[in-house]
């Protein structure tokens, strides 16, 4: 099992920054992807960005505005985010997928971007 613990969400001034943070029980070096994921009211889960292989991999939505970065030494991955806007108001996700296909999730942390 691994546990994994999203945190820094709060409230975000509109066109200002989050940084969230998740940290895992277990390494995520050896994991097979590492990635965020948001959910807003009424919509379905929206994929992020994640770290594989190569490096990371950001959704064209949020490309430009969005980094994936990880503390391999901390077993904690992070969400950097810049002009936020209302649309960005979501209770975020933090994924860890092994090589065999299994996911483990946090419970979330919710950023809303005030005016």
């Amino acid at each position: 099992q691994v546990q994994v613990v999203e945190s820094g969400g709060g409230l975000v001034q509109f066109g200002g920054s989050l940084r969230l943070s998740c940290t895992a029980s277990k390494s995520i070096s050896s994991m097979y992807a590492k990635g965020w994921y948001r959910q807003a009211p009424g919509k379905e889960r929206e994929f992020l960005g994640e770290i594989r292989g190569r490096g990371p991999i950001i959704n064209d939505p949020v490309k430009g505005r969005v980094t994936v970065s990880a503390d391999y030494s901390q077993n904690t991955l992070y969400l950097q985010m810049t002009n936020v806007t209302f649309e960005d108001t979501a209770v975020y996700y933090c994924n860890l997928e092994t090589f065999g296909g299994r996911d483990y999730w946090g419970q979330g942390t919710q950023v809303t971007v005030s005016s």
